[in-house]
C-alpha cells in the first residue's frame, strides 16, 4: 500500500521539477524546497485519491470527447493544489523553443489558464513517460 504512494511521490517530484525547469521561471516555489516538497505531496495525493473520483464523475464528458477531457481534470487538480499550497504559484509558461535536425518548435509565452494547461500537459507527459519507462 505504501510502495505505490512513494513511487507516485517520486514520479510527481521529477515531473514537477522538470515542468518548473521548462516553464522558464513561471512556476514559483516561494520558500524553496519546502514549498516544492509540500506541492509535490499535495499533487501526488490529489492524483492518487481525488483524481479517480473526478474521472468517474466526468466519465460521460470524457467518453464524448474521446479522452481529451482528461486534461481538464489534470488542470483542475493542478489549480486546486495551487490554491491549497501557500507559496506555490503558476504565473506563466515561457517555452524558449526547440530545434533538432530540422524540427523546429517556436518559442511561446502564455499566462493564466493557458499556463496551467501547458504545465499540466508537461507534467502529464513526463509522468506518463516515466511510468512507461519503468513498467
Amino acid at each position: 500500500m505504501i510502495r505505490p504512494l512513494i513511487r507516485s511521490f517520486a514520479v510527481t517530484a521529477i515531473s514537477l521539477w522538470a515542468a518548473a525547469t521548462l516553464a522558464g521561471g513561471g512556476i514559483v516555489f516561494s520558500q524553496g524546497t519546502n514549498t516544492f516538497a509540500i506541492a509535490t505531496l499535495a499533487l501526488s495525493i490529489a492524483n492518487h485519491f481525488i483524481k479517480p473520483f473526478l474521472n468517474l464523475l466526468l466519465l460521460p464528458i470524457n467518453l464524448i470527447s474521446l479522452g481529451l477531457f482528461r486534461w481538464v481534470t489534470n488542470v483542475v487538480l493542478l489549480y486546486v493544489v495551487t490554491l491549497v499550497v501557500p507559496g506555490f504559484k503558476i504565473m506563466f509558461f515561457n517555452f524558449s523553443g526547440f530545434v533538432w535536425q530540422g524540427i523546429s518548435i517556436p518559442a511561446f509565452n502564455v499566462s493564466g489558464i493557458i499556463a496551467l494547461l501547458a504545465v499540466s500537459f508537461v507534467i502529464s507527459f513526463i509522468t506518463s513517460f516515466i511510468h512507461w519507462l519503468f513498467k
